[in-house]
């Protein structure tokens, strides 16, 4: 067995490379064999996507996990999101979900959770399994069971408390040819127009990732020429989804979290989580709705424990992820997209807009992410520090999760990739000719580290 390559897969969140090279079925079912001794689990509920290489990850990973003498519920192909639903509901302490996500077909991966729903990253579990792989697995002297188990009723039964009256709106969905196909038509119907709805791990279309705007052109020219409402589209395994409004315009997901607080605090208040890159915009307005807005890092697995242990009502990251108190704390691409169509369902009952909602809650100039290819990551941060935070006087400093440092008049947040050699810069300021300043300033001192 050939270890080196499954230590290549394990990141920061999950288990994720290109299959056959980053890691392979032999180390699949290792994994599967030390993942019930991990999470002291006696049964580990499976789901997959419909990469063409995830049946082959499912038979290796069913393999090792049975072979350690722990049985397998397969929920069969679905969204990541169903896992969730599914572990947290059935009271499992184990679950793998096959999946790459986002990233091209060639990549697969494992999310790991355990019980309710909480995420099992390298800093809570996978660590611990990396080194445990490279031990001999000796299988059990009982051998474990695959037993198959249908959730998707009582998924969709969940999702359609928040199904809206969605007669008057026009809608435009973009699959991505990702498992948001499985359920959309059974909660949307047949109004909408669909496009790259069919389950093709592939990806014929376009990559499965709507956080690269270039991702998006098919369903902006699909909302444009139809005259649309709104446009959706998912990722890969739904559980993001991204906005395009009537004008074909993209929505920068941060925003949509102030949708959402629009939402859940017009009758109650309530703590809303964001990350560290999320405009002022946003929350500015949460606080005027009553709501207590909560900055915290970037990733899934630290906004779920946040979530859970302040109380807060939902949260939201400009990687299109949002988490819901009633979803188990968990982000579901398909729970957002049904509240956000029924504050746009609500507008348009109003003779309103879905883009005059967006355009009422942006009041700075930003520059969105931008990345840099940058090894020493690490001395750029403290340049762009030194350069700033000790020549202007911040306003405010947080500097968890690389840093933000805000000034009276603009602020910027700077973060180091954990898988690749980026760093992650996104700008704001109070207009578009203090943004174009300040972003300039910055990358010349970046310029050094290229």
């Amino acid at each position: 067995m050939v270890f080196f390559q499954a230590m290549k897969a394990f990141k920061a969140y999950d288990i994720r490379g290109v299959y056959g090279r980053d890691f392979d079925s032999s180390n699949v079912w290792k994994i599967g064999f030390f993942l019930p001794k991990l999470l002291n689990a006696e049964t580990v509920l499976v789901g997959r996507d419909d990469r063409a290489s995830s049946p082959e990850v499912f038979e290796a990973l069913c393999g090792g996990i049975t072979a350690a003498g722990a049985d397998v519920v397969s929920i069969g192909q679905c969204t990541t999101p169903t896992v969730y639903f599914a572990t947290a509901s059935g009271g499992y302490d184990a679950a793998v979900m096959i999946t790459a996500s986002h990233n091209p077909p060639e990549y697969n991966g494992l999310k790991v959770c355990k019980t309710g729903a909480l995420p099992v990253d390298y800093a809570t579990g996978l660590s611990d399994l990396e080194q445990m792989i490279q031990a001999e697995a000796v299988p059990s002297e009982r051998a474990g069971s695959v037993r198959e188990l249908d959730v998707r009723d009582d998924y969709l039964s969940f999702l359609r408390q928040y199904l809206p009256d969605l007669s008057k709106l026009k809608i435009g969905v973009d699959c991505s040819n990702g498992m948001a196909g499985l359920l959309i038509k059974d909660l949307l119907g047949t109004a909408p127009v669909y496009i790259y709805d069919d389950l093709d791990g592939t990806f014929p279309n376009h990559p499965p990732n709507p956080l690269e705007e270039k991702n998006c052109a098919a369903i902006k020219k699909l909302v444009c020429d139809n005259g649309l409402d709104i446009g959706l589209i998912f990722d890969g395994d739904a559980d993001r989804v991204m906005f395009i409004d009537e004008r074909g315009r993209y929505v920068q997901p941060d925003l949509v979290t102030g949708v959402l607080a629009e939402y859940y605090l017009s009758d109650r208040p309530g703590r809303v989580l964001h990350d560290i890159r999320t405009s002022k915009s946003v929350t500015e307005r949460i606080i005027e709705l009553g709501g207590e807005p909560h900055m915290w890092k970037v990733g899934h697995s630290f906004a779920k424990l946040k979530m859970r242990e302040l109380g807060c009502i939902v949260g939201g990251e400009l990687a299109g992820h949002y988490y819901f108190r009633d979803f188990f704390n968990c982000d579901s691409g398909i729970l957002t997209a049904l509240i956000v169509l029924s504050v746009a369902a609500k507008l348009n009952a109003e003779g309103k807009s879905f883009s005059a909602c967006i355009d009422g809650l942006v009041r700075y100039a930003n520059s969105g992410e931008l990345n840099f290819h940058i090894e020493a990551k690490d001395d750029a941060i403290a340049a762009l520090v030194r350069t700033f935070a000790e020549t202007e006087k911040p306003v405010a400093v947080y500097d968890f999760d690389g840093m933000r440092i805000e000034f009276p008049d603009w602020w910027f947040s700077v973060r180091p990739s954990n898988t690749e050699p980026y760093l992650r810069l996104l700008i704001e300021a109070n207009d578009q000719t203090i943004l174009a300043e300040k972003r300039s300033a910055i990358e010349a001192v970046l310029t050094s580290y290229l």
